[in-house]
């Protein structure tokens, strides 16, 4: 099967003249149609930066030096401009929704703005408020009209990063890039959420690619993993075979830290 979104040396560098330095380098993945690819590794390790340089939204300090990027199009993949596909052909949700939400407006308005953006041309104003709503059920809020006046203060950060979800669905992408996006959540509503990124990928066929530093996340919703150390991709396959028999000396570094701290929250329930 075709790569939706493939992802060739891909380099960032941090810095400028002699003191830049790279800081991802050589990467190379594919995510296809319908499939979750998971990144894990340590702070600092490049995941994030890699999914940031797929949409074009590095940090201050940072920029991409290096690789190709290329989306299916037309059955080929083509190269892409960041900037021209954000939104509607790839979309972002982040690690903690109170901090990207505009505090000054109500949910469905910015939800409504994400539709506006991708059909400026085809639908009026109040037809985006109504899309907003549909979409804001669509992504599990409870009674998404009332919902949607209220402003993201108002919200849990369950609902705001459901909220979040919606404003990323609202360009109807093929791509979705999620961002450590429960790891500012309990494990209830953690849950509920993975369940929801899962019930839209398959319901829709989106891509995800999931960026995380929790294994036991990324065992619940990806169908393949890449573990990411030093900038590099250091060991890719099928998740479950990834975790039960790990090649590299960091993935099975990583694993032993997941299951000690596993067995202390064991401990501390118990």
């Amino acid at each position: 099967m075709t790569d939706l979104l493939q992802v060739r040396r891909l380099r960032v560098d941090v810095g400028s003249g002699r003191h830049r330095r790279p800081v991802v380098h050589g990467v190379d993945l594919g995510v296809q149609a319908g499939e979750c690819v998971g990144i894990v590794g340590e702070s600092g390790s490049g995941k994030s930066l890699t999914m940031r340089a797929v949409i074009g939204l590095l940090p201050l300090g940072t920029r991409l030096t290096g690789g190709t990027l290329r989306i299916a199009t037309d059955g080929e993949l083509t190269p892409y401009e960041p900037e021209e596909i954000r939104g509607h052909g790839i979309a972002m949700v982040v690690q903690e929704p109170m901090t990207a939400l505009n505090p000054t407006r109500r949910a469905g308005d910015l939800v409504a703005d994400g539709v506006l953006s991708a059909r400026a041309s085809r639908i009026s104003r109040r037809r985006a408020r109504e899309v907003a709503v549909e979409l804001m059920g669509e992504v599990g809020i409870p009674d998404p009209r009332r919902r949607a006046t209220a402003y993201p203060h108002e919200l849990s950060g369950g609902l705001r990063q459901r909220v979040m979800i919606a404003m990323a669905l609202a360009g109807n992408p093929r791509l979705l890039l999620c961002d450590e996006p429960t790891t500012a959540l309990d494990v209830t509503v953690q849950d509920q959420i993975l369940g929801l990124l899962d019930g839209l990928r398959r319901d829709r066929g989106l891509a995800l690619l999931f960026v995380t530093h929790d294994l036991g996340v990324v065992a619940q919703i990806a169908q393949r993993l890449l573990v990411m150390k030093d900038g590099r991709i250091v060991e890719e396959g099928p998740t479950a075979e990834v975790l039960a028999r790990p090649r590299h000396p960091y993935t099975v570094a990583l694993r032993s830290g997941a299951a000690a701290i596993e067995g202390r929250r064991t401990t501390e329930v118990g």
